[in-house]
């Protein structure tokens, strides 16, 4: 039997705004979109929060025994200065300022997001489609909504008709917006707008003769418009109705929701069963974005080179940190958070390393099961990572009861334990085991330490005590902390 069959996964559904059983399509398979970069800038923080979200749900899926498709795209055209239909398109911009070919750009920053996520201990995807290499599905789905009647030509660009949808359709059931409010709410349209009504929005855009981004359609030569990629590329690699679409809370409108109508005009068909939406991260008690130069890049973070922090963070601390918050909740980005997770963080990996360490008794004094089952709980809870990182503490207070011989655990149970954590610590919440793979830094530090406990022990046998205590002292103020025992020195990480 698959784990899925025992777990009953929640998730909360932003279309309904509830959380409701997860129930796939195809039993046993997932299929899942994420909207994914627009590629003419380095990655900040806030964005890589959302793919580590994502990544979090990818991984659960995963380990829960579903054969899951996560498909997440790369927005290299077509995504305009304003995310609406005027303005110039953001890659083209880079390549014009810095006088190189828009792919340039979209290679360089391609590359920069994969290297980043890869630091973060992000998986893959399963498919990564760019919007360029698929402009002519985009064409023939536009041909499609205007057979249909939804969709509409002037003077070389293509519109959606958003009225005329609304007559038989829901425009705006996801972000909880009334046609009527958006009506009253929207400015008269200009003599220059080709649109028949403003809440329209462009699915094909005649390109100026300065628009250095340009392909040939039956209406112009132009480029297509950004909500457009989205709808082409999810059903085509997961079909006309698919289990999750994902991405950032600010996509709801109007991305989201021009995806649903584009979906729904096209084949009829609903898209997406379930909305996942991953709420900001803020700095400054701002929103993180590069629109308003309030973000922090990871590189920074990683170098120590910035102004906001009080020292570099390893990017599997960054990733505890950004963990130790719902997907949904807003999280707020500060030194004194950071290092508080760098603690935290320290003391869960020095707990599962002492493992194998751990007297064994012929009982165990808790119930391991039931403390297994309680991360499990959490998790089916829409993906709740901060409760499973308490119950993760929970199993360290144990572990060091342990340590002091006031808890028992058998042999089996501690293997048990160690397996149950190793899942739900690296497998789940992907943080970077540092001992594996090749990397020993842990060992060094370990070595390290226990090279400085034999020589405080020389300087004690030599009754040199200051020395002694500035050993302790000083290991304590790095977060180190030696235990003297009747069995010699032991530590641990603060």
């Amino acid at each position: 039997m698959a784990l899925y069959q025992e777990q009953s996964l929640k998730l909360y559904n932003s279309m309904t705004g509830e959380k409701e059983v997860f129930t796939p399509i195809n039993e046993g398979n997932v299929g899942m979109y994420v909207c994914g970069p627009t590629v003419y800038s380095n990655v900040h923080l806030g964005n890589c929060r959302t793919f580590i979200s994502f990544d979090l749900v990818f991984r659960y899926l995963k380990h829960l025994g579903y054969k899951v498709r996560y498909v997440r795209n790369i927005t290299d055209a077509g995504h305009l200065e304003n995310d609406a239909d005027s303005g110039e398109d953001r890659i083209a911009k880079k390549a014009r300022l810095e006088q190189i070919e828009p792919m340039e750009v979209v290679q360089k920053y391609t590359v920069d997001f994969h290297n980043i996520l890869e630091k973060f201990n992000n998986l893959p995807p399963s498919i990564e489609p760019t919007a360029t290499g698929h402009i002519v599905e985009q064409i023939e789905i536009i041909k499609t909504i205007i057979e249909n009647g939804y969709a509409y030509e002037a003077n070389g660009s293509v519109y959606f008709d958003v009225l005329k949808f609304n007559k038989d359709h829901q425009y705006g059931k996801l972000s909880g917006r009334a046609i009527e409010d958006m009506i009253a709410n929207t400015r008269e349209l200009t003599a220059q707008s080709d649109k028949r009504n403003p809440q329209d929005f462009a699915l094909w855009k005649k390109a100026e003769p300065q628009h250095i981004m340009r392909w040939p359609s039956p209406w112009s030569d132009g480029f297509p418009g950004w909500h457009l990629e989205c709808t082409v590329m999810s059903t085509k690699y997961l079909g006309e109705e698919f289990d999750i679409h994902g991405g950032g809370m600010d996509l709801k409108f109007p991305h989201h929701e021009c995806e649903i109508a584009q979906g729904e005009a096209a084949s009829g068909k609903s898209p997406v069963n379930y909305w996942l939406h991953a709420n900001m991260l803020t700095l400054n008690g701002k929103k993180m974005a590069k629109s308003t130069g309030n973000f922090i890049l990871p590189e920074q973070i990683f170098t120590g080179e910035n102004d906001v922090l009080a020292k570099a963070f390893s990017p599997n601390v960054v990733r505890f940190f950004i963990l130790q918050a719902h997907y949904r909740s807003i999280l707020d980005f500060s030194s004194e958070a950071l290092l508080g997770s760098e603690k935290g963080f320290n003391r869960l990996m020095d707990a599962y390393y002492s493992i194998d360490e751990l007297p064994e008794s012929e009982k165990t004094g808790f119930d391991l099961d039931q403390w297994i089952q309680s991360c499990y709980d959490a998790m089916n809870d829409d993906f709740n990572s901060p409760i499973l990182i308490a119950r993760l503490f929970d199993a360290v207070k144990n572990i060091n009861t342990i340590r002091e011989e006031k808890l028992g655990i058998t042999s089996a149970d501690k293997q048990k334990l160690k397996e149950s954590m190793k899942a739900f610590m690296f497998d789940i919440l992907g943080l970077k085991d540092e001992t594996s793979e090749g990397n020993n830094d842990g060992e060094k530090l370990a070595g390290t330490i226990e090279l400085l406990i034999k020589l405080r022990a020389e300087a004690r046998s030599n009754k040199n005590f200051a020395l002694s205590d500035q050993i302790r002292d000083q290991l304590l103020e790095l977060g180190i902390q030696l235990k003297d025992g009747k069995d010699g020195t032991s530590f641990s990480l603060k």
